[in-house]
C-alpha cells in the first residue's frame, strides 16, 4: 500500500536533528558530553539583545498578536531594507523584502518558486541541506565536491562545467559546515561566470539565479571579510536572491525571523507561495527587529560582543588542534572565519566517519556532525564543530579529552 509521495517516502531525514536528539539523550542520562553539533546557541552563554527581548514583550502586552501580513510587516521590511542599504551601500528597497519565520521557509520559496520539476540546481558540498531542498523540488541536482585547501568553498573553475542550462547556483557564505569565506578572486570570477551563462543566447528567457544564503555574515573572525556578490559584480543583481535573519548574528534561532533579498519583478510571486506555506514570522517579533535593527548603537555592541565570545571558543579549538598536527597526532584543521563553526579532520585508518564519530562521543565525550549530513560521499574524516552551545571551560576540557583520544587513535 502506498500511503505517501514517492518525493516522501524517498526523503532522507536530518542527520543532524538525529545525532542532535541521541546527544540529548545521552546527556539526560548524566554523560559527561561537549555537545558541538546543532547550530544553535545556549542562551545562558548566546542570549538574545535585551531590547528585543524588551520590545517583545511591549508588543504582547499591546495585543500585537493577530496574523501579520504574509510578506512582513511594513516597518520590518523597511528596516531591513535600510539595513541593507546601509551596511553593503547598495539600494534596497522594501518592496524587495519578504520576511519568513526564519531562512528555512524562505530557502523553501525559493526553491518552489523558481524551480520546475527536473529544473537543474547547481550546489557544492559541503553545505547545509540544498541536496534536501533539492529533493522536495523534485529537481536535478548537480553536486560539485569542494577542496579543503580552499576551505571547502567552490571556486569558479569547479563550478563553470556545470552551469549550462541550470536553473539556480545555491551559495552560503560564511559557510555552515567550515566557518570559511570566499576570497574575493573567487566570488567575483563566480559571478562573471553566472553572468556569461545568462548572456548565452540559448538561454530562453529562463535565467540563472544565484541564492547567496549569508544568514552569518555579521560574524567573522580574524580579520576575514565578508563579500557580498553585488558589490562585487552589480550587474548580478536582478538575478540574486539573499537569504538572511536574525538566527545566527543576534543569536535568536527562536525568535523565528528571517528575510529574502528578491528582485521586485518576482516578489509578489515569491510573496503567494510564502502566503500558502503560512510560515511566516510572529507579529511581536517583527515589531521588535524593526525597531532593534534601527538602534544602530545596540546592534553594533551585540555583535561586537557575540564575535568576541565566539572567538573566545573557536580560537583555543583551532589553536590546540593545530598543535596537535604539529605534533604529529593524526588530526588537521581549517582556519575558523566566520559563523559559528569549525572544520575538523582525524585521520580515517580505515574507520568511517560514523565509526569516528561514536568513538569520539563514547571515548573522549566529544559530539560531532560528520560532513556525510551536507552532501559529501566520501568517508574523508571531516567534521564540523559548533560551538554556539558550549561554555569555554566545555571547550578546554573536551580538548583535553581529544588530546588523549588522538594519541590512543
Amino acid at each position: 500500500m502506498k500511503l505517501v509521495s514517492e518525493m516522501a517516502s524517498s526523503l532522507v531525514g536530518s542527520e543532524i536533528l538525529r545525532i542532535a536528539g541521541e546527544i540529548v539523550q545521552l546527556k539526560a542520562q548524566g554523560k559527561n558530553i561537549t555537545n558541538f553539533t546543532v547550530g544553535d546557541f545556549d542562551p545562558n552563554f548566546f542570549p538574545v539583545p535585551e531590547e528585543l527581548k524588551i520590545s517583545i514583550a511591549e508588543a504582547l502586552r499591546a495585543n500585537q498578536t493577530n496574523y501579520p501580513p504574509s510578506s512582513g510587516i511594513v516597518p520590518l521590511r523597511e528596516a531591513v531594507a535600510e539595513f541593507y542599504t546601509r551596511s553593503f551601500g547598495i539600494t534596497t528597497k522594501p518592496a524587495e523584502v519578504l520576511i519568513a519565520g526564519g531562512a528555512r521557509p524562505l530557502i523553501y520559496t525559493i526553491f518552489t518558486t523558481l524551480l520546475d520539476p527536473n529544473d537543474t540546481v547547481v550546489y557544492p558540498v559541503p553545505s547545509w541541506n540544498n541536496n534536501h531542498y533539492t529533493h522536495l523540488a523534485r529537481c536535478r541536482g548537480i553536486v560539485v565536491e569542494t577542496k579543503p585547501e580552499n576551505g571547502f568553498m567552490p571556486t569558479a573553475a569547479e563550478l563553470a562545467p556545470h552551469l549550462k542550462d541550470a536553473r539556480l547556483l545555491c551559495l552560503n557564505s560564511p559557510l555552515n559546515p567550515c566557518g570559511t569565506v570566499f576570497r574575493e578572486k573567487d566570488l567575483r570570477e563566480i559571478c562573471e561566470l553566472v553572468m556569461e551563462e545568462n548572456r548565452r543566447p540559448g538561454r530562453a528567457g529562463r535565467p540563472l539565479f544565484l541564492m547567496y544564503d549569508q544568514i552569518y555574515w555579521k560574524l567573522t573572525h580574524g580579520g576575514a571579510k565578508h563579500l557580498n556578490p553585488v558589490n562585487l559584480c552589480p550587474e548580478i543583481q536582478p538575478y540574486t536572491i539573499f537569504v538572511d535573519g536574525i538566527s545566527k548574528y543576534f543569536c535568536g534561532t527562536g525568535l523565528r525571523v528571517g528575510w529574502s533579498i528578491v528582485p521586485e519583478a518576482m516578489i509578489a510571486q515569491f510573496s503567494s507561495v510564502l502566503g500558502h506555506v503560512g510560515a511566516w514570522a510572529p507579529k511581536p517579533e517583527q515589531i521588535a527587529t524593526a525597531s532593534f535593527l534601527r538602534n544602530l548603537p545596540a546592534v553594533d555592541t551585540f555583535i561586537d560582543d557575540a564575535s568576541l565570545r565566539l572567538q573566545k571558543r573557536l580560537d583555543p579549538l583551532y589553536a590546540a588542534l593545530s598543535r596537535f598536527r604539529t605534533q604529529g597526532l593524526p588530526v588537521d584543521v581549517i582556519r575558523p572565519e566566520g559563523g559559528i563553526y569549525l572544520s575538523l579532520k582525524i585521520e580515517t585508518r580505515g574507520r568511517t566517519n560514523e565509526q569516528i564519530r561514536v568513538q569520539l562521543l563514547q571515548e573522549a565525550g566529544l559530539a560531532v556532525i560528520p560532513f556525510q549530513s551536507f552532501g559529501l560521499k566520501q568517508d574523508s574524516g571531516w567534521f564540523r564543530l559548533s560551538v554556539g552551545a558550549v561554555s569555554e571551560q566545555d571547550v578546554a576540557g573536551a580538548l583535553e579529552r581529544t588530546e588523549a583520544f588522538l594519541k590512543r587513535s
